[in-house]
C-alpha cells in the first residue's frame, strides 16, 4: 500500500496537526521525518488541545503506530516531558510511540551554542526557536552527533561525548566567554534519566514501516516545519535546518518515492511567517492586528506573534512543483469571515518585470511588490458549517480561484481548530 505525505506548503504553521490528525483515522502509522522540537502542531479534540513537539499528530488515535524517524533531531528531555505530560491525560503515549535508533540526539552544547549563535547574530539574528536544532544537524552533517541508539550503550555514549564536549567546550569559552559545560552531569542525565524511559521506544523504525506497507496498510508521513523553510529550497537562509519538502519523507523514514502516490500540502487561507525573512504580501497596522487575534497567530512553542499577510499562489506553485502535490487543504478560512473583500497575490513585480515563478535570487524576492487580484468577500460566520452547499457563494469563489491558480484541487477546507470543524470538498 503506497504511502501518504502531509507538508506545509507555506511558512509553517499552516495547520499541519489538525490535518494529520484528521488523516489518521485511515492510517495504520504516522512517522515524523524531520525536525526536531522547533515544531509545534496544535490539535484540538472534543474541546481539549493537545499542543504537540516530538510526538507524531497521530497519537491521539489508539490504534496507529507514531513513529519518530531517522530524519528527526530528538531532545530527550522534551520527548520524556511529552509522553509525561499526555499520560497525565490518559493517553498511553509510551505504548504508542517508536523512536529511530538513528534519529540524531539535541544535546545541551547544542542548545547554548544556539543560543550564544543568536545574539552574536545580533540584528541579523536568524530568529531560531534556540533548542539546538540546528547545531544538532550541524553536527550530524560532520559525523560528530551522538544518536538515539547511543543510549543503549553507555561506554559508547562516553566515548562521543567526551570528545565533542572537550570541542565545544573550547568554543563556548574563547568565542563566546562561556563557562565549560560538565559532561559529567550530561553522562548522568541522558544514561541515567533518560535513557531507561526511552530504551522501551527505540526500534528499528525502517523495518517497521516496511513491514507496515508490505502488509498493505496505510502509513502518513508527517513534516513539520513547511516548504519555504526547507535548507534547500526555502528562504535562505532564514529556514530550518533539515528538508521538509516530500522529498525529505524518502530520507527521513526510510522509503523510496516509488512508494509514495498522495502528497497532500496545507496551506492556511492567508499566510502567516514566524521570525525574520522575505514576505512579500505581509500586512501591517489594525488589519495585521485583526488576523493576528482572529487566527491567534502565535507561536505554539515560543509564544512569538507571526507575521501576516495575503495569500500568494506564486508560493502555492512552486510548493506543487517541489512536492508533487496532489491536493491542498486550506485552513483557517472562517479568519477571513468579517472582510469585506480579500486579496490573492497572483505575481510579483520589480521594476517593471512581472513574475509569475518565484525569482531563484535573494536580492529579488526581497524586493518584489505583490501583484493582487481582489475578490468579494462573505462577511458570514463559516466555523459551524459541516458540508460544502453551507458555504457562501463567495467563499466557495474564493476557493475556487485559489485551486485555479495554483493547479491542483483543494480537498478539504478548515473552519475552524476542532477536530470536526472541516468541509470537505467534492473532486
Amino acid at each position: 500500500m503506497p504511502a501518504t505525505v502531509v507538508v506545509g506548503t507555506q511558512w509553517g504553521d499552516e495547520g499541519k496537526g489538525k490535518l494529520t490528525d484528521l488523516l489518521a483515522k485511515e492510517m495504520s502509522m504516522v512517522v515524523r521525518y524531520q525536525g526536531g522540537h522547533n515544531a509545534g502542531h496544535t490539535v484540538v479534540v472534543d474541546g481539549e488541545t493537545y499542543a504537540l513537539q516530538l510526538i507524531p499528530s497521530g497519537i491521539l488515535h489508539p490504534s496507529i503506530t507514531n513513529v519518530i524517524g531517522n530524519g528527526v533531531v530528538v531532545d530527550p528531555a522534551v520527548l520524556v516531558r511529552e509522553v509525561e505530560d499526555l499520560e497525565a491525560r490518559g493517553i498511553d503515549a509510551s505504548a504508542r510511540i517508536k523512536v529511530s535508533g538513528n534519529a540524531h540526539l539535541v544535546m545541551p552544547y547544542h542548545q547554548e551554542l544556539d543560543r550564544m549563535s543568536e545574539r552574536f547574530l545580533g540584528r541579523n539574528k536568524l530568529g531560531t526557536t534556540k533548542g539546538g536544532i540546528g547545531p544538532a544537524y550541524a553536527d550530524k552533517a560532520t559525523r560528530i552527533g551522538l544518536r538515539v541508539q547511543d543510549l543503549l550503550d553507555p561506554k559508547i555514549f562516553r566515548q562521543k561525548l567526551d570528545l565533542v564536549v572537550k570541542e565545544k567546550n573550547q568554543i563556548l569559552a574563547k568565542v563566546y566567554n562561556r563557562l565549560p559545560l560538565s559532561a559529567d552531569k550530561i553522562a548522568h542525565d541522558y544514561l541515567d534519566v533518560y535513557a531507561p524511559r526511552i530504551e522501551p521506544m527505540i526500534a528499528d523504525t525502517v523495518g517497521m514501516v516496511h513491514d507496515a506497507l508490505e502488509a498493505g496498510q496505510h502509513v502518513l508521513l508527517e513534516g513539520a516545519q513547511a516548504v519555504f523553510l526547507d535548507l534547500d529550497h526555502g528562504t535562505y537562509p532564514f529556514v530550518t535546518s533539515s528538508n521538509p519538502v516530500a522529498g525529505g519523507a524518502c530520507v527521513g523514514a526510510g522509503v523510496g518515492p516509488l512508494h509514495i502516490n498522495r502528497v497532500v500540502g496545507i496551506a492556511k487561507a492567508y499566510v502567516t511567517r514566524v521570525g525574520s525573512g522575505p514576505f512579500p504580501t505581509e500586512l501591517t497596522g489594525p488589519l495585521a492586528d485583526d488576523l493576528v487575534e482572529r487566527g491567534h497567530e502565535y507561536g505554539t512553542n515560543t509564544g512569538r506573534r507571526r507575521r501576516v499577510g495575503w495569500f500568494d499562489v506564486v508560493m502555492q506553485r512552486h510548493a506543487v512543483r517541489l512536492n508533487s502535490l496532489t491536493e491542498l487543504a486550506l485552513t483557517k478560512l472562517d479568519i477571513l469571515d468579517p472582510l469585506e473583500s480579500v486579496q490573492v497575490c497572483v505575481a510579483y513585480e520589480l521594476e517593471g518585470v512581472r513574475y509569475d515563478t518565484m525569482p531563484y535570487h535573494q536580492s529579488v524576492l526581497h524586493k518584489v511588490k505583490p501583484v493582487y487580484e481582489e475578490l468579494p468577500g462573505w462577511q458570514q460566520d463559516l466555523s459551524g458549517m459541516t458540508h460544502n452547499a453551507q458555504l457562501p457563494k463567495a467563499a466557495r469563489d474564493y476557493v475556487d480561484f485559489l485551486a485555479s491558480h495554483i493547479g491542483v484541487p483543494i480537498r478539504l477546507v478548515g473552519l475552524g481548530p476542532g477536530r470536526e470543524q472541516v468541509v470537505s470538498l467534492s473532486a
